[in-house]
């Protein structure tokens, strides 16, 4: 399989990945549930976080991706990306599920956007003790 079909499989399958944003200077990273479009990223989130003020600042983000915690020469994706804070209808009932009700009355909650993350670079990392391998886009 090439680098290519490997980071879209790991993105297929895999929804939880950490992502790292700018805080005071600093990085910061907490776990997101990611779907994806391609390799194009989606999550939903609140306007009212701190990851939302800090995209609005920078918004470079680093994601990784992928790793089943099966131990080493698991691969997975490092990505490098640019996030945008859109509240598009047709984004939010493309990534709309019922779980989310946990965190947002509905669709329509007034405070819900989706943090569309399009990479700049990526990689896949760890695979078979390979060195990483830069995934064409």
């Amino acid at each position: 399989m090439d680098t290519k079909a490997t980071a879209q499989k790991i993105l297929d399958e895999s929804m939880v990945g950490t992502m790292a944003t700018v805080q005071g200077g600093k990085p910061f990273t907490r776990y997101m549930t990611f779907f994806n479009d391609g390799f194009t990223l989606y999550t939903a989130t609140s306007k009212q976080t701190d990851k939302v003020d800090e995209l609005e600042d920078n918004p470079h983000t680093h994601i990784l991706i992928g790793y089943d915690g099966e131990g080493f020469g698991d691969d997975y994706l490092e990505i490098m990306g640019t996030a945008e804070i859109t509240d598009d209808e047709g984004l939010i009932d493309k990534v709309w599920n019922d779980s989310m009700e946990t965190y947002f009355e509905g669709p329509d909650d007034p405070d819900l956007v989706i943090l569309k993350v399009r990479p700049d670079a990526m990689r896949v990392m760890n695979k078979k003790g390979q060195p990483p391998q830069d995934v064409t886009m």
